[in-house]
C-alpha cells in the first residue's frame, strides 16, 4: 500500500523573495578619484562618479549584500577591496530574479577594471563593475525590489 502525504508550508514573503533572487546590483558612488589595489588584479584608478556592481548568491543573498555593506570583514572578493575605501559608498541595491550575467549585460556603462568580479564568468562579461559616469545613476537594469542604504558609509 502506498501512502502519499502532502503538506503546504507557508514561508514568510521575505524568505520566498530571497529564494527567487539570483543576483543583486550594488549602486556605488566614488566621491573623489581614488587609487585602489584590487587583490591580484592590480592597482587601478577609479574616477569619481557612479558605478554598478552585479553579483550573485545561490542562497542567503540578503546576507551577501549585508556583508558588502559592512566595514568589518576580510577582503575576499574584488568588491570588498573597492568598498573598503573611505571615498566609496553603496547608495542603494536591488535584487533580481535574473541571472547575474543577464543583469550585468543589460547595465550600461564602461569597464574601468577588466575581470572585476568576473574571473569565473563563463558568459564573456569582461567585468561585473560598470562605471556609469560622473552623473546620477541611469540606464541600470532595475530589479523589482530596490532599497536605499542608510547608515552605511555616509
Amino acid at each position: 500500500m502506498m501512502v502519499t502525504i502532502t503538506s503546504t508550508i507557508s514561508l514568510p514573503q521575505q524568505v520566498e523573495e530571497n529564494m527567487r533572487s539570483k543576483s543583486y546590483q550594488l549602486h556605488i558612488r566614488v566621491k573623489t578619484p581614488v587609487m585602489i589595489a584590487i587583490g591580484k588584479l592590480g592597482t587601478f584608478e577609479f574616477p569619481a562618479g557612479e558605478y554598478v556592481y552585479t553579483g550573485s548568491g545561490k542562497r542567503n543573498i540578503e546576507e551577501r549584500v549585508s556583508r558588502h555593506l559592512s566595514r568589518s570583514k576580510l577582503l575576499r572578493w574584488h568588491i570588498d577591496y573597492l568598498l573598503s575605501s573611505p571615498e566609496v559608498q553603496v547608495i542603494s541595491y536591488a535584487l533580481s530574479e535574473k541571472p547575474e550575467c543577464d543583469s550585468n549585460r543589460k547595465t550600461a556603462g564602461d569597464v574601468i577594471v577588466p575581470r572585476f568580479g568576473s574571473t569565473d564568468c563563463r558568459s564573456g562579461c569582461g567585468s561585473h563593475l560598470k562605471f556609469i559616469g560622473p552623473k546620477e545613476l541611469s540606464g541600470m537594469d532595475q530589479a523589482p525590489r530596490s532599497r536605499t542604504v542608510s547608515g552605511h558609509r555616509q
